[in-house]
Formats: C-alpha cells, structure tokens, sequence
C-alpha cells in the first residue's frame, strides 16, 4: 500500500509569503541583471566595430520595445539594490521578526516602483 500524500509542504497548500515574494524575485534579477550587464558590455563594445553597428542597436533601444526593456531593467537594477540592503541588515542580524520582514518586503517592492518611476522622470528632464 503506498501513501500518495506529500511528505514536505507542497504547492497546493502552502501560502505565500512576501518573504517567498520577494527572496524568489531577488534571484531572478540577478540573472536578468547578469545578463543585462553582459548584453550592455557587448553593446559598447560594438563601438570598436564602427558607429553602424552602435546606431543599429541605438536604433532599436529608441522603439518602444526597446524603451519597455530600458524601464523593466530599470526596476530590475531598483529592486536588486533595495533587496540586496535587506539582506545587507538581515546579515547584521537584524530584522527577523514577523513583522519586520513583512514591512521589510514590502519596502523593497514598493520602493523599487517609485525608484524607477523617479528614474523614469529624471530621464525625461521632468525632475
């Protein structure tokens, strides 16, 4: 006779946390933000090859697509920042509580759409 149920917390009755949130957002992006910074190196480094190759990408950065990219990268370096403070207090051995990592959390989160937002408006000149 085999038990079917799960032996460890399984998907369909755990709850998620703003910790969860917030740990699960932080890696992925690092990877976006590794594989931006990677992708912005090449970028400039096709200024060696000849401006052709520079205004072609320049080209497509200034589509809406590539604006959409620029602002989402923009949140991703934001939310990467704040998050890695979190952990930067948590290491010190701060911030553990409940609570605290509740409003922790969501400080990263909300923190990091009104930084790009002000990225967003220094970018247009408007502040």
């Amino acid at each position: 006779m085999e038990n079917k149920s799960p032996l460890s917390p399984h998907i369909q009755i755990y709850r998620w946390h703003i910790s969860s949130l917030v740990s699960i957002s932080h890696r992925v992006t690092g990877i976006i933000n590794i594989i931006a910074i990677t992708l912005i190196c090449l970028w400039v480094s096709l200024l060696f090859f000849g401006e052709v190759n520079y205004a072609l990408i320049n080209f497509v950065l200034n589509s809406f697509l590539g604006k959409f990219i620029a602002l989402g990268l923009a949140w991703s370096f934001s939310f990467q920042i704040l998050s890695e403070i979190r952990h930067l207090i948590m290491d010190m051995g701060y911030g553990f509580e409940l609570q605290t990592t509740r409003i922790t959390g969501l400080v990263v989160i909300f923190g990091s759409i009104l930084l790009t937002i002000i990225i967003y408006l220094l970018g247009k000149n408007l502040i």
